[in-house]
């Protein structure tokens, strides 16, 4: 018997390998098992090869699984398509098309030749799947009915047969084994800030369609309208920035969600917001770059842009989303941030959050919610909208309020808001502006802490690499090494004493993340003095999701390298 499962179904557009994942994902998490499940797709716009990958378990999981249990290939060819992010366990089971007759170098695993029919392939699948492994029958059954409930009758029966079929055709394989236990909710990233921006009072969202982030477009289409709010397909990035610069001003709370190309386009925007002052807040959920790229894959290659991009001193905000209960935490701390301190918060999402589906506890679904500072009576008196303040704070007023009528552009200004372009006042505004940082640096230390205080060895991972690093802390700590990981959740401006701290109190240090150029470390050293002779960099391209064995594999490298005195 086994506490965990992990499997992969692949096939063609239109097999329904990603639905039967779904289905799959959705029994076990109403069984109260923990689940994530993430997808892959190819480039096409239309078409093309689809892959699932499913990982169930009994105990609390943060990332995909290193090896599989079992692989659905409907398609060799697709199949091929995928094979490096396929990784088979050394006692894999691969279930295939009969017809399809395997490559020479698969004859190592298991096959198990299946007869599938031309309709509902994914539906034998995941009866295959569910005998194989002793998953409960009748939640699957009730999921499929759920997924077709909208279908006719006879829709549903044929479905359900085909899971029969499948059922019948399962193989003695080791058992996953668990105590069902009170349901979970299955959410993906994208979801989670779209009812996060919801949670936190978004009244208006405008954006354009961009993969991966177009979910949160989708559901905010769907929801805002229900709960009074405004959601705007505009027809491209710039302009749904402007409109959310536009909606701030008005008075309402903002959001627009894009990917990098979209962000590169809304640089320009995002000065105007900081000039003004005004509240906004942008989810980029990161794909492989540059230009295209490979837009359907995760990469964490957009920092330095979300950092640095704009023309002038631009004050900004930069938080980062681990995982899918996260991403809903995030985002409200974002609108709280940008609404507090009217600044552009910039969200830092990925592909592999964004778009994969993850149990979480719902309870768990709760945020303090903070609104902007309006304007008083004594302070429309004599109103400056930006008043000089010690925190860079000044009261906001929103069109129509009586007496609270001020200039604004994107030129600076005086207090009034009246447009001045002398030195004095100039540096007398950007000091004003950046003041805000500060207040937020103290008000809000957002990190996340793995492990022993004094480790022999400290990770410093960010985004999505904080699954499996926090996977593999829990392993090497187990097999004992004392290991520590610490992730940062904002990123400008950046918790340095925490993380000078953690550096301080680490006999080496390891730097994790999904970028080429290490474009995490060279911004880490922007801002703190990492200490060269016991640091190491493990920077890689994005496209193929960080594994646990491969951060274990690093972390072990690191630790052999001290213990012999060879130089990080």
């Amino acid at each position: 018997m086994s506490h965990e499962l992990s499997f992969s179904i692949v096939g063609s557009g239109g097999d329904g390998a990603v639905a039967a994942g779904d289905i799959l994902a959705m029994a076990c998490a109403r069984e109260g098992l923990h689940v994530i499940k993430t997808e892959a797709y190819g480039p096409q716009i239309r078409g093309g090869e689809s892959s699932c990958n499913v990982r169930i378990s009994a105990k609390p999981i943060h990332a995909q699984a290193d090896a599989l249990d079992a692989i659905v290939v409907l398609s060799w060819s697709d199949y091929a398509r995928f094979r490096s992010e396929l990784v088979p366990g050394d006692d894999a089971i691969f279930f295939h098309d009969e017809k399809d007759a395997p490559p020479a170098e698969m004859t190592r695993y298991r096959l198990v030749p299946i007869s599938f029919p031309p309709k509902a392939k994914n539906m034998l699948a995941i009866g295959l799947i569910a005998g194989t492994f002793g998953l409960n029958a009748d939640a699957v059954r009730a999921a499929i009915h759920d997924r077709f409930r909208k279908k006719r009758e006879e829709v549903i029966a044929a479905n359900l047969m085909a899971f029969d079929g499948g059922l019948e055709l399962a193989v003695v394989a080791e058992q996953l084994e668990y105590e069902p236990s009170a349901p979970k909710l299955l959410m993906a990233g994208n979801e989670a800030s779209a009812v996060g921006a919801i949670d936190a009072g978004c009244q208006f969202f405008a954006g354009y369609p961009i993969t991966p982030s177009s979910e949160i477009l989708h559901f905010l289409s769907e929801w805002l309208p229900r709960i009074d709010g405004t959601c705007l397909q505009t027809e491209d990035e710039l302009a749904a920035i402007g409109a959310v610069v536009g909606a701030s001003f008005a008075g309402a709370k903002a959001m627009t969600a894009t990917s990098g190309p979209g962000l590169s386009l809304m640089a320009e925007m995002i000065g105007l917001a900081s000039i003004a002052e005004l509240p906004a807040v942008i989810v980029n959920v990161q794909r492989g770059g540059p230009s295209t790229g490979i837009p359907t894959k995760s990469e964490q290659s957009d920092l330095l842009h979300a950092a640095f991009a704009s023309h002038g001193d631009t004050p900004r905000v930069l938080l980062t989303c681990t995982d899918v209960e996260d991403s809903f935490h995030t985002t409200v701390d974002a609108f709280n941030i940008a609404e507090e301190f009217q600044v552009p918060v910039i969200v830092l999402s990925e592909q592999s959050i964004a778009q994969r589906r993850e149990t979480i506890n719902g309870t768990h679904l709760a945020h303090d919610v903070l609104d902007r500072r309006i304007a008083n009576a004594d302070e429309l008196a004599e109103y400056r909208r930006y008043r000089e303040t010690d925190d860079g704070i000044s009261p906001m007023s929103v069109p129509g309020m009586p007496f609270g009528m001020y200039q604004t552009n994107g030129l600076e200004h005086d207090e009034q808001g009246r447009p001045n372009s002398g030195f004095v006042m100039h540096e007398r505004m950007n000091a004003k502006r950046y003041r805000k940082l500060d207040a937020i640096a103290k008000k809000y230390r957002l990190v996340h802490h793995f492990g022993p205080e004094d480790p022999e060895l400290g990770i410093v991972c960010w985004g999505s690499s904080v699954g499996p690093v926090r996977e593999a802390v829990e392993k090497l700590n187990a097999d004992g090494f004392r290991v520590a990981a610490l992730a940062p959740r904002i990123l400008l401006p950046l918790p340095k004493r925490e993380i000078e701290r953690f550096v301080a109190f680490a006999s080496n240090v390891l730097v994790i993340e999904l970028s080429y150029s290490q474009q995490f470390y060279r911004y880490l050293r922007t801002e703190i003095d990492l200490p060269r002779d016991r640091t190491r960099v493990y920077a890689r391209s994005g496209a193929k999701n960080l594994s646990v064995s491969e951060v274990i594999a690093e972390a072990q490298k690191t630790i052999a390298n001290q213990a012999i005195g060879v130089s990080a």
